[in-house]
């Protein structure tokens, strides 16, 4: 961290850098804090806990400004000043841990005992060994119960952990999602294979200790890959989805869903596209990689029409039902994969043309099929969101070569000791 002076090990060597791993800490930095995880110095998720968090953010702002002058070429960069996070810990309403029967250890020992479960995160630059997390401070504190009593039941029950590298054992994640704003739970038990009654304990268990838990889930996936989204589900207890609320719309969030996972922070967030849309209630918008329909139903009442599009068929039915359930009756949601839908799906071909056009993919950002797209719709404005500055300001060359202006960027820190920040850029034609 800045200030800090270190004995340090090199272990790439780039043309233009050098990565490295801190082994001793020879002068402390003036901006170091204590870090209240135990897990800091192994679990490489919340690496930046133990820095102020206001040079954390002022860290990140000084990233994004650099991104687009290095990567975006653009040397001018309006920036806005970061928005920072009101809270700082337990902001998470997702997350997701792995079983393993590879555990690693800070002494780097394997665990591989066919008994032994650990149950937590990939130790950093492992793809097959699993660092036992016993307390996760970004999450909230009932799901850290919850974790803990699923280790412990499955320890009881003797359930097979699922081993990545031969393809063998039974359970392979727990993702806990917890809504912020309305309290609702759900627990989603990945396995290898279909076996209800191994699941029974597990589920008895937490109906008896968290009422709040609406939803248990059983997804099903034989794939060989560390994927956690299942081939099918099966409802252990309660419903396939949950509530949450943002701002004063309500939202069905089913397992395979993405949904914002910093429900506050999204709430600020999705005011800065608004604001950045200029909305005066006669535009057509288009909301590409909509999810849930969060931010198309956000700005319905703004607008005259939104269009949102999602590959994951799972959420367009929850956009839909989203819309039904919020009386939004300007709002319609279309499934497919936008590097072809707008070329493939006629009643797609057929829709108004957009005024405003709102983009928030994944951090992989824009493929050239879905630039093009977007550059021959021609909509004023382009309010592009990203979790990855890197790919959003490469995307943004192209969109300069196609006729458009990067007219601002702001920043916000929607996940706080981490080295990851969101921004909003807005362009127009």
């Amino acid at each position: 961290i800045p200030g800090q002076k270190v004995t340090a090990r090199i272990t790439k060597k780039r043309s233009s850098y050098l990565e490295a791993r801190t082994l001793k800490v020879l002068d402390k930095s003036p901006y170091q804090v204590d870090a209240p995880c135990e897990h800091i110095n192994d679990c490489g998720g919340c690496t930046f806990q133990n820095l102020d968090y206001k040079m954390q953010i002022a860290a990140k702002e000084e990233q994004v400004k650099d991104i687009f002058q290095r990567i975006g070429n653009i040397k001018d960069t309006p920036c806005e000043p970061i928005l920072s996070c009101d809270e700082i810990f337990h902001y998470r309403n997702k997350m997701e841990f792995t079983f393993s029967n590879r555990e690693w250890t800070p002494e780097g020992i394997d665990n591989i005992a066919p008994s032994d479960i650990s149950l937590g995160l990939h130790a950093p630059n492992r793809w097959d060994k699993i660092l036992n997390i016993n307390e996760c401070h970004i999450q909230t504190s009932v799901a850290n119960e919850i974790l803990e009593i699923v280790r412990k039941i499955s320890l009881d029950q003797n359930l097979k952990p699922y081993d990545i590298r031969e393809h063998t054992g039974y359970i392979r994640n727990v993702i806990i999602r917890v809504g912020t704003n309305t309290g609702e739970i759900m627990v989603n038990l990945v396995t290898s294979r279909e076996d209800k009654k191994a699941l029974v304990p597990i589920t008895n268990s937490l109906i008896s200790k968290f009422p709040s838990i609406n939803s248990i889930v059983n997804n099903i996936t034989t794939r060989k890959s560390g994927v956690s989204m299942g081939e099918r589900q099966i409802v252990l207890h309660g419903k396939d989805y949950i509530v949450d609320k943002l701002g004063d719309y309500e939202f069905m969030i089913s397992a395979d869903s993405f949904f914002q996972t910093n429900t506050r922070q999204a709430e600020k967030l999705y005011d800065i596209v608004l604001e950045e849309s200029e909305l005066t209630g006669t535009e057509i918008v288009y909301d590409l990689f909509c999810g849930t329909g969060s931010i198309a139903l956000y700005l319905s009442k703004y607008a005259k029409m939104v269009y949102g599009f999602e590959l994951v068929m799972s959420a367009i039915q929850d956009a839909m039902q989203n819309a039904v359930k919020n009386k939004v009756k300007n709002a319609w949601f279309f499934p497919g994969d936008l590097k072809d839908l707008f070329r493939v799906n006629s009643e797609v071909k057929d829709l108004e043309m957009p005024d405003v056009m709102i983009v928030d993919p994944p951090r992989t950002g824009l493929h050239a099929n879905t630039i093009d797209d977007i550059l021959e719709k021609s909509p004023n404005r382009i309010v592009y969101v990203s979790c990855n500055p890197s790919t959003q300001a490469r995307d943004a060359r192209d969109f300069y070569k196609g006729g458009y202006k990067l007219v601002k960027l702001r920043p916000v820190d929607m996940f706080p000791h981490t080295p990851h920040v969101e921004n909003v850029a807005t362009f127009v034609r």
